[in-house]
């Protein structure tokens, strides 16, 4: 359902009813839509349809949803209820991914960005599942790099933010990038509080050369740079991801190394365990890990995963070829 071309279509009164009825009375069936001319559901059944052509997996608190779009391209996004007061979605800024990260599934194809309304969309289809509780979080680290896709990414943040839509808060918007210095920049200069978060998972070049081709674009010390004027600009935190691989960005050394690059007032790194997606495994070695940048003073995190069983956790989203009923 292309939002932007109702907003071309209809404006004042009518506009904010339809609005009302898709993002705040979350309606299936313009049929329902009672306050409506008769003539004008009609030609919004048609023209507009509400259906949002799924499939869902559940895992405990976490649900993944398989969308296909219009064009038949398939996406994936998930919902993870924390607790009863706090509920996220990870939405997707693209089919597939180009950056090709070894650890990651969905960097095995790409085929397009997403529109801005095709993110909206991933937020309202778990808003329905959800019913009577809302949405409370929001972050861009589904499938694809979001600022490959900026100006979409921008725009949907906008809507999400806006009391006609999802009226979320921008802090508690997080965008997560592979290092696109140029979206780091052009994002240190957006008025808006939203987090960001950057996917390091290497100490050194050589390391992250090896497990992100994009890293030979931009290497540690650039996007660093990057960051600290980002920092120095937004007085915000950032955080950096950290995924702990056995024995390629997990050992004592590694650890040293992350020390000197970390030690900065509003840095923080988040540890996650890696999720099973190739030829890697899983870290033994978190908590070593973990202890040794808490002494030498780094503000260390450890991610808790959701939806390991299906294929729902950090890496593990792509375009799936499941059957849509």
């Amino acid at each position: 359902m292309n939002i932007n071309l109702i907003e071309e279509k209809f404006k004042g009164y009518r506009l904010k009813q339809i609005k009302k009825l898709i993002f705040k009375d979350l309606i299936e069936d313009w049929d329902k839509a009672t306050v409506l001319p008769l003539e004008m559901r009609r030609e919004l059944k048609e023209s507009f349809p509400l259906e949002i052509k799924h499939k869902l997996y559940k895992d405990g608190n976490t649900v993944k949803a398989l969308i296909e779009l219009e064009d038949g391209a398939k996406i994936e996004c998930v919902l993870m209820e924390h607790d009863k007061d706090r509920s996220t979605v990870c939405v997707s800024s693209q089919v597939g991914c180009p950056l090709a990260c070894l650890f990651c599934a969905t960097g095995a194809s790409f085929k397009r960005n997403l529109k801005s309304y095709e993110i909206i969309e991933q937020v309202l289809l778990f808003s329905r599942y959800l019913k009577n509780k809302r949405i409370t979080n929001i972050v861009f680290m589904g499938m694809g790099e979001p600022f490959l896709n900026y100006d979409n990414v921008m725009e949907s943040i906008k809507m999400l933010n806006s009391p006609d839509y999802f009226n979320i808060g921008s802090r508690k918007i997080s965008i997560s990038t592979a290092g696109i210095i140029e979206g780091i920049e052009r994002f240190s200069n957006e008025e808006l509080q939203v987090n960001l978060s950057i996917s390091l998972h290497a100490p050194n070049d050589e390391i992250r050369s090896r497990l992100m081709p994009v890293n030979e674009k931009y290497g540690i010390e650039k996007l660093l740079k990057t960051v600290d004027e980002y920092v120095k600009k937004t007085n915000r935190k950032v955080m950096f991801e950290y995924l702990m691989i056995k024995g390629e960005n997990d050992s004592i050394e590694c650890a040293k190394e992350l020390v000197p690059l970390m030690k900065k007032p509003l840095y923080m790194i988040n540890l996650i365990i890696y999720n099973p997606t190739g030829k890697f495994k899983p870290s033994e070695n978190v908590k070593e890990f973990k202890e040794y940048l808490e002494k030498h003073g780094i503000f260390t995190t450890q991610r808790y995963e959701f939806g390991r069983k299906i294929n729902a956790a950090c890496g593990q989203l792509a375009s799936r070829n499941d059957i849509i009923d």
